[in-house]
């Protein structure tokens, strides 16, 4: 049975190139951006059964691939060593 509430994702994908645009815009109306192919952020179980319908539609199960990784809080500590691509910090 799947657990309802609020969890912490990260996804990383790798597809090919005709559809890594629409996978990119689909990822980023529920997560962050953290750097290339690499999403992180909360969703509620509802949010995260949307976002895997819309991806779905999108990739050919022969030829890409998604990984999710679910956590039940944000990470307690995140490093990052050299550039942060994906930097949240200037979202308004």
């Amino acid at each position: 049975m799947e657990q309802k509430g609020t969890f912490y994702y990260v996804v990383v994908y790798d597809a090919k190139i005709k559809r890594v645009t629409k996978i990119l815009k689909t990822l980023r109306k529920y997560l962050h951006w953290v750097q290339n192919s690499v999403f992180e952020g909360t969703l509620s179980t509802r949010q995260f059964e949307q976002l895997k319908q819309e991806l779905r539609q999108i990739i050919d199960m022969q030829n890409d691939s998604i990984i999710i990784y679910r956590m039940r809080e944000q990470w307690m500590e995140r490093q990052v060593l050299g550039i942060e691509k994906g930097n949240t910090f200037w979202i308004i």
